[in-house]
């Protein structure tokens, strides 16, 4: 079994900062990508920033310059630096990770809430 457990969500006034944590635990042999999801009232689940297993990273355009995804292999943790937020960016932030077990299993976090004040 494999959880993803995240933190790092809070309230935050437009132009400040908020870092995302998310660690995988469990039986796990290897990790391949990982990323974060982000659902905003009323719209669907868009993904928002991915790293692969060799660092590549890509970024949804309206976080672009802004955001920042990392991940730690060591710790199976992935990270994301939100700098520059604006009201358009609260949502739930969904933790996300294709991992290895006895299989390939595509799992998610509980998710952690961002709300950027105006």
């Amino acid at each position: 079994q494999v959880q993803l457990v995240e933190s790092g969500g809070g309230l935050v006034q437009a132009g400040g900062s908020l870092r995302l944590s998310c660690a995988a635990s469990g039986s796990i042999f290897g990790i391949d990508h990982m990323g974060w999801y982000r659902q905003a009232p009323g719209k669907q689940r868009e993904l928002v920033a991915r790293v692969t297993s060799g660092g590549d990273t890509n970024y949804v355009d309206a976080v672009k310059g802004r955001f920042t995804i990392s991940r730690d292999n060591a710790k199976n943790t992935v990270y994301l630096q939100m700098n520059s937020l604006k009201p358009e960016d609260t949502a739930v932030y969904y933790c996300n990770a294709k991992v290895y077990t006895s299989y390939w299993g595509n799992y998610w976090g509980q998710g952690t809430l961002v709300t950027v004040s105006s």
